[in-house]
């Protein structure tokens, strides 16, 4: 994970990611929104429990207002490897939340102590050689019948990969496609569900109800993958 390239791109963020998204005529609250909306979908078919939640790679807190929204009683832990990104996370939306500082490959929170460990595009940052070691360190602080889901960019979608192409603090991200997420997970001893999201423009919005019935559909913009650690 690049320290020093996400605290170069922390004041900026936001700004170059809604530049980015307007592409597709959204905001980034809409793809933060609905991610969050997903894994209280998930908790809820599988009955998850949401008593603590963390963010892994929380950057400047994007997606704090939405876990207040659907997660109001859950203990929130923002965490990430960027110092200054935290800092802009506090600043933006004060509360109860805990921010870690990722330091040293390891997540300070104790053995078996989070319900939920939430991640958002944050893999295609991470060397594809350290994807094991970080899964292991998800596996030791989930509880059992923990939820660990990720979101991330469909590698067969030519817009989102476009997209990808030519944001600026994406220029030296590996996406991950749904198939390889699935062996990750699988050779981390987890047993994996995808779901693929996002098939319509902001100007078929009004389609954007049939989803549901798509997510096999392996086209969507962007995909999460969820195992529940046994």
């Amino acid at each position: 994970m690049f320290q020093p390239e996400f605290d170069a791109f922390a004041d900026e963020y936001y700004s170059k990611l809604k530049q980015t998204i307007s592409k597709a005529s959204e905001n980034p609250e809409f793809f933060a929104e609905y991610k969050i909306k997903d894994v209280q979908k998930v908790c809820h078919r599988y009955s998850i429990s949401s008593n603590t939640i963390l963010d892994f790679g929380s950057g400047i807190g994007n997606s704090i207002p939405w876990f207040r929204k659907y997660f109001p009683h859950s203990k929130l832990f923002c965490s990430d490897v960027s110092k200054k990104s935290l800092d802009i996370s506090r600043h933006r939306f004060p509360g109860n939340e805990t921010h870690l500082l990722i330091t040293d490959n390891r997540i300070e929170v104790p053995d078996k102590s989070v319900d939920i460990v939430f991640s958002s595009c944050v893999f295609h940052h991470i060397p594809f050689d350290l994807h094991n070691d970080w899964l292991q360190e998800i596996k030791r602080i989930l509880k059992p019948n923990g939820l660990f889901i990720i979101f991330e960019h469909n590698t067969l979608n030519p817009l989102t990969v476009k997209t990808v192409r030519e944001c600026s603090f994406d220029e030296h991200a590996q996406l991950l496609s749904g198939s390889y997420a699935q062996s990750l997970f699988k050779k981390n001893g987890l047993k994996p569900h995808v779901r693929y999201r996002i098939f319509f423009p902001h100007s078929l919005r009004f389609l954007r109800w049939s989803e549901r019935f798509l997510t096999r559909i392996p086209f969507g913009a962007q995909y999460y993958i969820f195992a529940i650690k046994k």
